[in-house]
């Protein structure tokens, strides 16, 4: 029997509608039922990330709430004097700090030494391509018990030792320059190495550079062709603390007020004083409480507003669950904080809502800060403190383990499975529309052949004695 491939072209029968309806009745209510879910799942996995990212970002603070560092530091400010030019000093506290103010004059500043072609008539070198050492030689540059060494090739000039110094990979913090008089080129050598005693010694191994050195070929110190001048040599600086001198080999002081570091940038005119003050750094810890509050909220809001009448998350019990461990944890006692046992001692409490907020019920933030500063620090990051509970909860929700990542994980293989129905449906509709063209195709044939018999027997009767037809 041939196959007719567009049906009801024998027969004249609009057999496509017919096929077309019937797979379309066996096909839409099951695409239509496939779309529903799949929105449903897309939904679902939606809402999930967007409490998943509500909890990530609380996660972050509380990491730093569990961080007892973050409520150890100290802040310090400074009034500066008017007098000289510039700021006197700098500080910065530890968490070791003890608060309190501070008077502090700078007597002296340190200094690295300077060493500088010594004068002669004639001029040792009158340009910087003088030659240096005809025959080449070695050089050792030392101060502060730090060294480094350059090797000279025959016929350096005083540009190529400059250049040799400059660009010593070893090279501690000695800078060589070459200034020009019109008439001379005088040699320059600057240390950074800073205290008494720490000025710079220049050594050679030939008595041609004994010009470019300190120390003479064999000779002794002071002996060479650069000299260190009185007030070119290496210093101490000295300041002034509540009236306590304290002298330093360098301008930052350690630990000269306990857990501090000064540093002295000029030094002070006519005795002027910088005022230095250092508290607990009330700022700091305000701002961290005040993004758990900010990070806490968004988090049971999304929560709230992701398991609405409505939402695909609608009295999902692991939600519930989670909103109910968030209050219990945040609401927990905390041992070896004491006055404060939970998070409301010092000024926060929890709205009708399920919202924090501060409050001022028992005491306020402000005044938990004034009378016990460390121990909100306790509070939060102690080994059993509340930001330690918290970021445990979390985890168990957030991690590539955790509650909700199975949950994630388990809508993409409904997604994926619903893809896989979808392929099977779509090839089941493809069999059905095949088994229906060919069922219509034999009735079209059937039809045609039916059709082609009445008119050959038309045709036949018509042609018989005393046959007639109407008109």
């Amino acid at each position: 029997m041939p196959l007719i491939t567009s049906a009801g072209i024998g027969s004249g029968l609009d057999l496509e509608s017919i096929i077309s309806a019937s797979v379309d009745a066996e096909n839409r209510p099951k695409i239509e039922a496939f779309a529903t879910k799949e929105e449903s799942l897309k939904v679902e996995l939606s809402s999930l990330g967007e409490i998943k990212s509500a909890l990530s970002k609380l996660q972050d603070t509380i990491e730093k709430l569990a961080d007892p560092t973050n409520f150890n530091k100290r802040s310090a400010s400074i009034t500066q004097p008017t007098v000289g030019d510039g700021d006197l000093i700098t500080a910065t506290p530890s968490s070791s700090s003890t608060p309190g103010n501070f008077t502090v004059e700078v007597l002296s500043t340190a200094q690295g030494s300077k060493a500088v072609s010594a004068d002669s008539v004639p001029p040792v070198f009158t340009a910087s391509d003088n030659v240096v050492t005809a025959s080449g030689g070695g050089m050792t540059f030392e101060a502060g018990g730090k060294s480094f060494d350059i090797t000279l090739e025959a016929g350096a000039t005083l540009q190529d030792l400059r250049n040799a110094v400059n660009n010593a990979d070893t090279n501690f913090g000695i800078s060589a320059n070459i200034i020009n008089t019109g008439s001379e080129s005088k040699l320059v050598f600057t240390s950074n190495i800073t205290g008494a005693g720490n000025d710079l010694t220049i050594t050679n191994d030939t008595a041609e550079l004994d010009a470019v050195s300190t120390q003479a070929f064999g000779g002794a110190a002071g002996s060479g062709g650069m000299v260190i001048a009185a007030a070119d040599q290496a210093t101490d600086a000295s300041i002034i603390v509540d009236g306590i001198t304290i002298t330093n080999d360098s301008n930052t002081f350690t630990d000269a007020v306990e857990g501090m570091t000064i540093v002295a940038k000029r030094e002070s005119v006519d005795n002027e004083t910088a005022r230095l003050n250092v508290e607990y750094d009330r700022t700091g810890a305000t701002e961290l409480i005040d993004e758990l509050i900010a990070n806490y909220n968004n988090a049971v809001g999304q929560i709230g507003l992701q398991s609405r009448i409505g939402k695909p998350l609608n009295s999902d019990a692991t939600l519930r669950s989670l909103s109910a461990q968030l209050v219990n944890t945040l609401s927990s006692t905390v041992e070896g904080a004491e006055p404060f046992e939970t998070v409301f001692d010092i000024g926060l409490g929890v709205d009708k809502e399920g919202y924090l907020e501060k409050t001022s019920l028992v005491r306020s933030l402000n005044e938990a800060m004034d009378d016990n500063f460390d121990d909100i620090g306790k509070l939060f990051a102690g080994d059993n403190g509340v930001a330690t509970k918290i970021q445990t909860l979390l985890e168990n929700y957030t991690e590539s383990d955790g509650i909700i990542k199975d949950r994630e994980d388990n809508l993409n293989v409904q997604l994926e499975d619903l893809t896989d129905d979808v392929v099977n449906h779509q090839y089941r509709m493809q069999e059905l529309e095949a088994g229906l063209r060919k069922k219509y195709s034999g009735l079209d044939v059937l039809l045609a052949q039916m059709q082609s018999t009445q008119s050959y027997l038309g045709a036949q009767l018509a042609n018989l004695p005393g046959f007639t037809t109407k008109k």
